[in-house]
């Protein structure tokens, strides 16, 4: 298979080494991807590939992943990731109304950004960032205390004895993965860092649990904030709803949440699950493109 060829660029932003990848002719119409939680921003490689239209991508790996500098610190807050984001588009796009995707993580953090960056935003896409079950007060003192926890012992990553068996893990996590897309995103998510030991491009603390709870009532008041017209996609086969509860209530809650965008238009990818654009990368460069050219 041909890949759409890339570049990368190293950015120092907000004190850290931040990668950011490109594909496309400078000077064409931007379009920004900010991936997910455990990803790396030449996941969306697919979906560049299938992009029928003269697009100029741009997609940073965040703080902590990939190859951007980790930031030293036992948790990951969440406004930092706005903060970047913030910088990210003063750099490559100062004054500008941009086009804005996130898969997952970055879904729910360039949704954030669009309701308090409303004027930024020309139109805004959201791959599954439905974000989390919403925190009851009373959870608050066993949140901190499990945090607090989590800091005697913090968590750390394994490591694998091959890129093909990162690869091999890739496909065990989604079994839709091929051979050949395995393979290359085996590549850009691990490094070799000792004889013979590969090691996964991610700061083991972002799998620490943060002690700040997630209060959906903040969340929808930036959804509500957000001008820009909106396309949500899911996965047909997602399993977003183990961190919302279930189906049953998941499905209500982000039914509930969407009512609370503006203008969004709802699409649900049929044969993919979580990893949507791995799984059907030319069904959903399709929707991107006639959303953003409508």
């Amino acid at each position: 298979m041909t890949y759409t060829p890339s570049r990368s660029e190293f950015l120092t932003i907000r004190g850290l080494r931040s990668h950011v990848r490109h594909w496309g002719r400078e000077g064409a119409p931007k379009l920004f991807m900010l991936h997910g939680w455990m990803d790396v921003g030449a996941s969306f490689q697919f979906v560049v590939d299938a992009l029928q239209g003269d697009w100029h991508v741009i997609a940073p790996d965040w703080r902590g992943f990939g190859l951007s500098q980790r930031s030293g610190s036992d948790t990951y807050w969440f406004p930092d990731y706005l903060a970047d984001l913030d910088a990210i588009l003063d750099h490559y796009a100062p004054g500008e109304a941009i086009n804005l995707l996130g898969h997952s993580m970055g879904g729910n953090v360039v949704s954030l950004y669009a309701g308090a960056r409303p004027e930024r935003i020309r139109k805004l896409i959201n791959l599954e960032g439905g974000g989390l079950k919403s925190s009851k007060p009373e959870q608050t003192p066993r949140r901190y205390a499990a945090w607090l926890d989590g800091l005697h012992t913090p968590p750390s990553l394994r490591t694998y004895t091959s890129e093909a068996e990162v690869a091999a893990r890739l496909q065990k996590t989604n079994p839709r993965l091929s051979n050949e897309r395995a393979a290359f995103l085996a590549q850009h998510w691990s490094a070799q860092t000792t004889p013979g030991r590969w090691e996964v491009l991610g700061d083991p603390a972002h799998k620490q649990h943060g002690p700040l709870p997630y209060h959906s009532e903040d969340v929808l008041a930036c959804w509500s904030a957000i001008t820009a017209p909106v396309l949500w996609v899911e996965a047909a086969q997602t399993d977003m709803w183990s961190w919302m509860g279930g189906e049953a209530e998941g499905r209500t809650e982000l039914d509930f949440r969407l009512g609370h965008l503006r203008d969004v238009e709802r699409h649900i990818l049929p044969d993919a699950g979580h990893m949507l654009h791995h799984d059907q990368p030319e069904a959903l460069a399709r929707l991107i493109e006639q959303f953003l050219q409508s």
